[in-house]
């Protein structure tokens, strides 16, 4: 079962090693946490594993993708990657999840294959109106979160059902959201949920295997 027992919202793990494997020693250790996460993330029904780790390089990044494409093969999973297109499309990954202030989605769609899937993070209203032809948006930050300490200004609950409401796409939220906020999210009429914290806990009462 999915963190908090949900299967009604769609549900995107973002990946940050430095969070999700803090016991791990290096990359390589880093690489294999990763790995089994995603292994239980799959098996558990997660929809979407978007591979966020912004400080690798073209080399290391791309084995962290080909392992994490490898890891959901045969699944409804599917893995984007933020960000690196090039990466994405060499690894075989199911897409691609750009910045608000990155390529424009048409030129992305241009060069990538049938069912390529790609989104886009938003923060306001007008970000998401400019967002081009993307499969879904990414919106936050909802409340506030570790991974942007300081956020200002937080979208909330409001802010982030105008962007539902204005937009014909999915819109999965974001930022400081918990097994306790689902809810609330379902309620503005959002997809579902990405994040970190929301997995951490999960992962820490999975057993790892032997």
């Amino acid at each position: 079962m999915a963190p908090g027992g949900r299967c009604d919202v769609m549900l995107c793990l973002v990946t940050d090693r430095r969070r999700l494997c803090p016991g791990a020693t290096g990359f390589e250790a880093a690489r294999r946490r990763l790995v089994e996460q995603a292994a239980w993330a799959v098996e558990s029904g997660v929809d979407v594993i978007q591979v966020r780790e912004r400080d690798l390089e073209a080399a290391q990044l791309a084995a962290v993708v080909g392992d994490l494409v490898r890891a959901r093969h045969g699944s409804g999973t599917r893995v984007v990657v933020n960000e690196r297109l090039d990466v994405a499309l060499a690894c075989g990954a199911q897409g691609v999840h750009l910045r608000h202030d990155s390529v424009p989605a048409a030129a992305a769609r241009a060069i990538t294959p049938p069912g390529f899937l790609i989104g886009r993070s938003v923060h306001d209203v007008a970000e998401a109106l400019e967002a081009g032809p993307v499969d879904y948006l990414i919106a936050g930050t909802v409340f506030p979160t570790p991974s942007k300490p300081g956020a200002s200004p937080l979208l909330g609950l409001d802010g982030l059902a105008a962007i539902v409401q204005a937009v014909a796409v999915p819109v999965l939220a974001i930022g400081g959201i918990g097994a306790g906020q689902l809810d609330e999210v379902a309620a503005t009429g959002a997809a579902g949920v990405a994040g970190i914290g929301l997995f951490i806990e999960w992962f820490d009462r999975v057993e790892t295997p032997s």
